[in-house]
């Protein structure tokens, strides 16, 4: 994904030709940046009109302060390059060759702040759907992705918003902040973030079941309790009936004998 955010701002990033044949490159404050073309023998490197590096004798004379502990000529490569890139270094830079491969080369050098890291946070939140805003602190281009596609963007923005709905909360989210220099992303959790758990439907159902096997289990053990008890209710009649008869049987033998 990381690549394909590259590729999307690879004309800002780097554009290797554009109008007047001038070049555009793209810096990040603090880092270091590299001039294509190279210097093998003898040359310049120009700012405007200004000559703020010469190389001769496969040596290199700084003639601008600023430049001081910055600009570097790699004698292997014969590339110029400065380190630790301040807003003041962009401008129009040329590399003249002047020996051997003869050639001016010009470009235009931007150096941008780093990108700022976005944020996400829910705005509206329902149980089907979630509206997510992705904000920074500074202008940049915002982009929300679903699936590394890109479903909405806005250059120079501070904030944009994206609806998820709930039917694709298994889907990968994630915004991303960008300048021409570098961009920044955040991964976005919709599950977590919007309360859409994934396995909702599976719990309800599993719930339902195990509710209609207690009720079920529940009506078995009343039935074979309401059974036994007509049974021990009918055998207590039966025996209580019986019982007076073989008294007067027993009382009736004894008079008898008596008599007897």
């Amino acid at each position: 994904m990381e690549k394909e955010i590259r590729i999307y701002f690879l004309v800002m990033i780097f554009t290797s030709v554009a109008e007047g044949g001038i070049k555009n490159l793209a810096g990040e404050a603090g880092k270091s940046i590299t001039f294509p073309d190279a210097v093998t023998e003898k040359g310049f490197l120009l700012y405007g009109i200004k000559t703020v590096s010469m190389v001769d004798n496969k040596k290199n004379l700084i003639l601008e302060d600023i430049y001081k502990d910055k600009l570097h000529w790699n004698e292997d490569t014969g590339l110029f390059s400065i380190t630790d890139l301040q807003r003041q270094h962009s401008g129009i830079y040329s590399v003249d060759s002047k020996k051997e491969h003869v050639f001016t080369a010009s470009y235009n050098l931007t150096v941008y702040d780093p990108a700022p890291t976005p944020a996400v946070t829910p705005v509206d939140v329902t149980s089907d759907l979630c509206l997510l805003t992705c904000s920074v602190d500074k202008p940049a281009t915002l982009l929300w992705i679903r699936d590394q596609e890109i479903q909405n963007q806005n250059r120079s923005a501070l904030s944009l918003h994206i609806t998820v709905y709930k039917q694709d909360r298994n889907s990968s989210y994630r915004c991303a902040a960008a300048n021409p220099a570098e961009n920044k992303t955040v991964d976005v959790d919709v599950t977590i973030l919007c309360g859409f758990n994934e396995t909702e439907s599976g719990n309800n159902n599993q719930l339902k079941y195990y509710w209609k096997i207690y009720t079920i289990s529940i009506k078995i053990t009343a039935f074979v309790a309401l059974t036994a008890a007509i049974i021990r209710v009918m055998h207590l009649k039966n025996k209580a009936s019986k019982c007076p008869i073989s008294r007067e049987k027993r009382r009736f033998r004894k008079e008898t004998l008596m008599s007897c």
